[in-house]
């Protein structure tokens, strides 16, 4: 089951799941708050009440009334929605809620009028970008920031 998340004190729930879902990442890639503080594994109570604030559509996907899973939607125009923080609690993972979370982001993008979902995810991240690729997303293009130890990679999906 997978509800929207309606108010601040769900928060909690929801940054729990980013950050012992995205320390598995860290940890490959080896990244640190020294040598990427901005990484999802390290986010903020503060900065993810901002996201809520700035009308983030953000999502719990319950199994058996646990929370195990979390993302949000992002508004960049009226036609392309950006799809963050796709969070699966590693014990649950391979289980197929990481695809019925996108598949949810799909019919709610396209339930807002959106057409398009794009993604940012670590582009050394093969077999994450291989799954979004059997999703349906495209590889678009590559981004290098200089405040973070890894390329960006951009993929996207016509909804």
């Amino acid at each position: 089951m997978i509800i929207q998340v309606s108010n601040k004190d769900q928060l909690n729930i929801c940054l729990e799941i980013i950050r012992k879902s995205f320390f598995t990442v860290a940890e490959e890639f080896g990244l640190t708050e020294s040598n990427c503080p901005s990484h999802t594994a390290f986010m903020t109570l503060d900065k993810l009440e901002k996201q809520f604030d700035g009308n983030r559509a953000m999502f719990l996907f319950y199994q058996d009334a646990v929370p195990v899973g979390y993302f949000s939607l992002a508004k960049c125009n009226d036609n392309e929605w950006e799809l963050n923080n796709l969070a699966v609690l590693p014990d649950y993972r391979n289980s197929g809620y990481g695809k019925e979370m996108v598949e949810l982001a799909v019919a709610t993008v396209k339930s807002y009028g959106g057409n398009k979902i794009s993604i940012g995810i670590i582009e050394e991240n093969v077999k994450l970008k291989d799954w979004y690729l059997k999703l349906g997303f495209n590889h678009i293009s590559t981004r290098k920031f200089e405040h973070l130890p890894f390329t960006v990679g951009i993929m996207e999906m016509n909804v």
